[in-house]
């Protein structure tokens, strides 16, 4: 009975019509949030939130009392979760404070006797986590007052781990590790998208209220909360003033010099100090060694971040600043910084800094030619400059409120035109979507504006404002001919892609240091090695020395025959190296006595240099098809040899091991573990009344749905190998639906592929179905169309997350990911098994020393290696490299937001390794034909998939003999 009622259903979904907002409920086991996205204790989407702009002007005028109420953080009237605990004394903290976890809320009520807006801080310590910023949400007497207010960031301290820069035997200067140095600090709550310059303002009437913190991100110490009214500093010319008033007068003959890279507190790991070598400006220098020498570049780009240098100034009077400093890395607009001196601004201008465009390094005086003078009293001082955007942080902001609602004008067009609309078709959009014309010339309108003011701020045309230009005369050409909309969707979807670029990339302000001079007014600052016969020198040296430098090798190299070493490649970038180097040399060398010759190589040289005996003694980050095809050919050790490898198993899920395995043998260790989660847009489901579907027939009732309105669901992608002559491993999609199944690629332990079984044969209909019958897109760019709406919902592996996070901005808190959709099982239970791909770790034959490389591999896939490895991937190029380590307990130590966490951990519950047999390279192969055999080629899919499961037959027949393996 059950089963004839579905369709009825889906015919009553289907003519629901799609412009209501109604609230979807999505399933409790599917809910999650987004990497910077708290999730909402009220029940209410983040996404249907006023924003700050909007709250700050229903309050415009309100009174601002100068009235200061402090909440001491233990005497809370009520807590929710687990991990709150008071602290006595904590941390040299007089009184009691209140530990707070990773998740659970408290509240805090109190009095307010005079109405009006105030600003709110803590007064915090960030005790040890996972390394990432702390993370809260803000309510005030149970409601969100505005969505910002739900990504609330407080700062871990960081700095270097030792004073002295440590070099290697090459005499090459290693890259400082940065460890947490944390202390007692006080935030103002602020916006962590840096687009208000000042800290939100909160308004309060006279009255009971109460403030409600949840935890959504790490652990922190929290003494207390304060109500209060923040100073505005004065201008310059008021603050000289002040100076004559006072009879401060100008110091002499002082000039100080800090060196970038000697900061002493930072608000981030990626701020480590660099090594500058294409300049003779920098300090110290030379053109053949890595020396230290800047800080920043690159890296110091996000608004929010800090660094603070310390002043040790030898007589009270007043001094001029400047930085040596160099911004080349963007054009048409500006970097900007916030300077403060002992957690004060000094006087206005020093709110927003500007560093323009140029070439090369060059000295920033503070002021200009008439160089601005600051009070410093004797004694240490504490300088900080943080990352701010300045008078850009308005116009990035209207960009991007015009991207999200372009974005959703797009989605609206392709509800009714599809993604290949008719050209001689009049859809008669003006009238269908009556706000059409009327969005698209206030957007226009508002663009224009943006890109006058740009040119206005920094002094230039650019192709900052160029592109705004572009998308601005679209918009008016399609209001003028609206008839010309559907024909200009692929030029207008291009063009809102490339505004979302701009909104991520204008919101990047980078700058690197050399050094920064306080000076008495009446010394020069130095200019050493910026002149042209320094530029020549330079130039010159670095040629020459360019012939005596090998660059593939990292660290220190071993100098001795007598030393125990071990000859590791590694495939990845520079970076990694250099921190993988750091890592072996202060954890693994120091405590073994074995050296490490680390070099960064081409991983695609590893079997020809393997036939010639030039290889490695260990190879890392190898994809799984690797170690069995080189055990075939007894090229790689067997891993089971070794006493403690049942032990050192345990390290990871036994579906990691499996693409390892052969012939009761085991060839290489895990380093990563990836599988495919469900990404899930969810402004968009809830617009088309749509919970997140949790089994497969649920996603062929949400398939008609998207259908109706022209939207797609994404599959994995179906491709063919990116480089020629790469194998292809088996569709994870077909995989998913074949384990959900029961079914298996391969039976007699092997020697025969299973894809010609029964079960085999349905899930490849079934798979090929989605594609024949729903039309689903075999190749796409997920992130893009995710971006923009027109695939809300799809299928991708989980490393897709740190993409988004940082990739689109505009819909943070608007998406989530849960669990894959399952088969339904005869009992009930939903069965959710899906493949996971991932690297490995392997010892070649030819090791000499193969105790030594079984150490290094025991050390590398280690918890604390893994978890160390992982943090400083994030640290050095953040949330987007986030580190899918296959050691289960690494994994847990990772910075991940904990509801997003929890979903992760549910699949990986049902993760399934896919294993490596003597011509299995033929399943992925001809699984790919067939399947364009049946969905291009039309032909039947049984038809298909047995004609090609013929030749993985034969393939693995031929391997096996000719490797000498049974039948």
């Amino acid at each position: 009975m059950a089963r004839k009622i579905v369709p009825v259903v889906l015919a009553f979904i289907i003519v629901l019509p799609s412009g209501l907002n109604l609230q979807a409920t999505a399933s409790s086991n599917a809910s999650s949030t987004d990497e910077q996205a708290g999730s909402s204790t009220n029940g209410t989407a983040t996404f249907n939130e006023r924003k700050y702009v909007q709250y700050l002007s229903e309050y415009e005028g309100a009174a601002r009392p100068d009235q200061e109420i402090v909440l001491e953080a233990a005497n809370y009237s009520h807590v929710e979760g687990h991990g709150f605990e008071k602290l006595d004394q904590y941390e040299g903290m007089d009184g009691v404070s209140l530990l707070t976890g990773e998740s659970g809320k408290a509240e805090w009520s109190f009095q307010v006797d005079e109405a009006g807006l105030y600003h709110l801080s803590l007064l915090y310590f960030p005790i040890e986590g996972k390394s990432s910023a702390i993370e809260r949400g803000l309510l005030i007497d149970g409601e969100r007052p505005f969505r910002e207010a739900a990504f609330l960031q407080f700062d871990r301290i960081w700095n270097n781990q030792k004073e002295q820069v440590v070099q290697d035997n090459q005499g090459n200067d290693l890259r400082p590790k940065q460890v947490e140095k944390p202390r007692w600090s006080e935030k103002a709550f602020q916006d962590s998208d840096g687009y208000e310059d000042a800290p939100f303002l909160f308004y309060f009437t006279e009255g009971e209220h109460t403030i409600t913190l949840e935890s959504t991100r790490e652990p922190m110490v929290i003494k207390q909360l304060k109500l209060f009214q923040k100073q505005t500093p004065l201008p310059y010319d008021e603050m000289v003033e002040q100076y004559e008033a006072e009879g401060i007068n100008p110091a002499e003959g002082q000039l100080i010099t800090i060196e970038g890279e000697h900061s002493t507190a930072k608000s981030s790991p990626t701020l480590y100090p660099l090594s500058e070598r294409s300049s003779a400006a920098v300090s110290p220098y030379s053109a053949s060694k890595i020396k230290i020498n800047t800080i920043g570049g690159f890296n110091w780009r996000l608004p929010g971040q800090w660094m603070e240098w310390e002043i040790d100034v030898p007589e009270t009077g007043l001094y001029k600043i400047a930085f040596k400093s160099q911004q080349n890395f963007v054009r048409g607009i500006y970097s900007t910084r916030k300077l403060t001196i002992d957690g004060e601004i000094p006087f206005q201008e020093m709110e927003r800094v500007a560093f323009r465009y140029k070439s090369g390094y060059r000295l920033d005086v503070m002021g200009g030619k008439d160089p601005y003078l600051y009070r410093l009293d004797k004694g240490k001082h504490v300088l900080r400059l943080e990352v701010s955007l300045g008078e850009f942080a308005p116009l990035i902001r209207e960009v991007e409120d015009s991207l999200y609602n372009l974005n959703d004008m797009y989605r609206k067009i392709l509800m009714i035109t599809g993604t290949k609309p008719d050209e001689f078709r009049d859809y008669q959009l003006e009238k269908k979507i009556p706000d059409l014309l009327t969005v698209f010339k206030s957007e226009s309108d508002r663009l224009k504006v943006v890109a006058k003011q740009l040119v206005e701020l920094s002094g230039q045309s650019s192709d900052q404002e160029a592109l705004l230009k572009t998308m601005a005369l679209q918009l008016d050409e399609m209001v003028e001919k609206p008839d010309t909309v559907p024909r200009r969707l692929g030029a207008y979807k291009t063009n809102t892609g490339g505004l979302g670029t701009w909104v991520q990339q204008a919101r990047q302000q980078p700058l690197e240091f050399d050094a920064i001079y306080i000076a008495s007014p009446d010394k020069k600052f130095p200019k050493k090695g910026m002149g042209l016969g320094a530029k020549l020198k330079h130039e010159a040296s670095t040629f020459v020395t360019s012939f005596f430098t090998d660059y593939n090798q990292i660290g220190n190299v071993a100098e001795s025959d007598d030393q125990r070493s071990v000859t590791v490649w590694i495939g990845s970038g520079r970076d990694q190296a250099n921190t993988m180097k750091a890592m072996i040399d202060e954890t693994f060398t120091s405590l073994t006595g074995i050296n490490v010759n680390l070099k960064l190589v081409n991983m695609g040289t590893l079997l020809p240099a393997t036939l010639a005996g030039q290889g490695p003694d260990v190879a890392m980050q190898i994809d799984n098809d690797i170690p069995v095809n080189f055990a075939m050919r007894n090229a790689t050790v067997d891993l089971t040899q070794f006493d403690d490898f049942e032990q050192v198993k345990e390290r990871f899920r036994s579906s990691a091991v499996v693409p390892y395995s052969y012939e009761n043998g085991v060839y290489a260790l895990p380093e990563t573990q990836t599988f495919n989660m469900l990404f899930y847009r969810k402004d968009v489901l809830e617009e088309l009344h749509l919970d997140v579907p949790q089994t497969w027939e649920d996603v062929s009732n949400l398939l008609a749905v998207l259908s109706k309105n022209h939207m797609q669901f994404g599959l994995p992608v179906v491709a063919q190998a990116a480089v020629q002559g790469q194998n292809i491993p088996p569709n994870s999609m077909y995989a998913t639906l074949l384990f959900q199944n029961g079914g298996q690629f391969y039976r007699n332990g092997g020697k025969e592929s299973d894809l010609d079984s029964r079960v085999g044969i349905e899930t490849f209909k079934q798979w090929s179905e989605f594609y024949t019958d729903y039309k689903l897109e075999r190749e796409y760019d997920f992130a893009n169309r995710f971006r923009t709406g027109q695939m809300p919902i799809g299928i991708a592996d989980y490393t897709m997350y740190n993409q988004l996070s940082v990739f689109a901005p505009e819909i943070r808190g608007m998406w989530g990911f849960a669990p894959v959709p399952g088969t339904l099982q005869e009992d009930g239970s939903i069965n959710r098994e899906v493949p996971s791909g991932g690297s490995a770790v392997v010892m070649m034959k030819q090791a000499g020393d193969k105790d030594a490389a079984w150490e290094f591999m025991k050390w590398w896939t280690s918890e604390s290696t893994q978890t160390v490895f992982g943090r400083e991937m994030e640290g050095l190029m953040g949330a987007a490299a986030r580190y899918p380590t296959a050691n289960i307990k690494a994994l847990d130590s990772l910075p991940w937001p904990v509801a997003d966490y929890e979903n992760l951990k549910e699949q990986f519950e049902w993760v399934q390794g896919v294993p490596e047999v003597p011509g299995g390279y033929f399943t992925g192969r001809h699984l790919f034909n067939a399947f364009y055999k049946t969905v291009v080629g039309q032909v039947e899919a049984r038809e298909s998939i047995m004609d090609y499961v013929q030749y993985m037959q034969d393939e693995i027949r031929t391997k096996r003999k000719e490797f000498g393996l049974p039948q």
